[in-house]
C-alpha cells in the first residue's frame, strides 16, 4: 500500500471519526443561534435571519447518519462506498457553502434593522405583560436602558404617564435612590439596548461562520481522498501500475 492510499485513508478515517464530534458542535451553534434569536423574538421580526442556524442543524443530523458510512467504505475499500461517500460530503459541501453565504447576507440585514421592531415593542411597555417582561430582563440583564440610549424612553407612553420617569430596570441599583429620573443620569444605565442586541447577534453569527468554514475545509479534503483512493485501488485492481509507481 502506498503512502497516497495510507494518507488519503487516515485523511477519510480521520473525517469520518470526527463526523460524530463535527455534528454535535454544528447541532449546538444552531441551537444557540435559534434560541439567541428566540430569547429576543419581540425585538426581531426578519425571521429570515434563521435560515443559517436552520441548515447547519439539517447538516449536523447528515453528518451524524453518514459517519459510519464513511469508516466502513474507507476500510473496505469499496468504490461503490467511496462513491456514495463522496457524494455525502460534496452535498454537506455545497449545504455548508450555502449557510455561510446566507450568513453574509443577513449579517449585512441586522445592521440597521432592529430599531423600528425595538421601538414598537418598547412603546407597550406597561400595556402588555410579555413586551414588558422581556424589557425588564434585557434591560437588567445587559445594563442597558431604551433602545439607543436612555432618552429613547422619551417617546413613549410610559414615559409620558409616569411623570417622565423611565422603569426602575433601568437604576444601575436596585436598592439605591434611583427613581428613573432622566436628570439623574448618574444612576441610570444610559448605554441603550439596540447596539448590545445588535453587537450580540453579530457576535453568534461570526462564531457560526468560522465553524462552518472549517468544516467545509475538512470536506475539500475529504473529497480529494476519496479520489485519490478510488483511483489507486481501481489501478491495483486492474493489474496496470501508474507510470510513477
Amino acid at each position: 500500500m502506498d503512502c497516497g492510499i495510507i494518507t488519503s485513508k487516515t485523511i477519510l478515517l480521520f473525517l469520518s471519526l470526527v463526523f460524530w464530534a463535527a455534528g454535535a458542535a454544528l447541532a449546538y451553534v444552531g441551537a444557540y443561534m435559534i434560541r439567541s434569536y428566540d430569547s429576543f423574538g419581540n425585538f426581531i421580526q426578519d425571521k429570515q435571519t434563521l435560515i443559517p442556524a436552520a441548515i447547519i442543524i439539517g447538516i449536523s443530523v447528515v453528518m451524524f447518519v453518514f459517519g459510519l458510512v464513511g469508516c466502513c467504505s474507507t476500510l473496505r475499500e469499496s468504490k461503490f462506498g467511496l462513491g456514495f461517500f463522496f457524494l455525502i460530503i460534496m452535498a454537506i459541501f455545497a449545504a455548508e457553502v450555502a449557510a455561510l453565504v446566507f450568513s453574509f447576507i443577513y449579517q449585512g440585514r441586522i445592521n440597521g434593522s432592529l430599531a423600528r421592531p425595538m421601538n414598537d415593542v418598547f412603546s407597550k411597555y406597561g400595556e402588555q405583560e410579555t413586551e414588558t417582561k422581556a424589557i425588564d430582563s434585557m434591560q437588567s440583564e445587559w445594563k442597558c436602558c431604551g433602545v439607543r440610549n436612555y432618552t429613547s424612553w422619551s417617546n413613549t407612553t410610559w414615559f409620558a404617564s409616569h411623570s417622565n420617569t423611565v422603569p426602575l430596570s433601568c437604576c444601575k441599583n436596585a436598592t439605591s435612590q434611583c427613581t428613573g429620573r432622566l436628570d439623574q443620569p448618574q444612576l441610570l444605565n444610559t448605554e441603550g439596548c439596540e447596539p448590545k442586541l445588535e453587537h450580540l447577534l453579530q457576535d453568534v453569527l461570526k462564531y457560526a461562520m468560522l465553524v462552518v468554514f472549517g468544516f467545509a475545509i475538512i470536506k475539500f479534503f475529504g473529497m480529494l481522498s476519496v479520489c485519490v483512493i478510488t483511483c489507486r485501488t481501481g489501478s491495483r485492481r486492474s493489474g496496470y501500475q501508474p507510470l510513477y509507481a
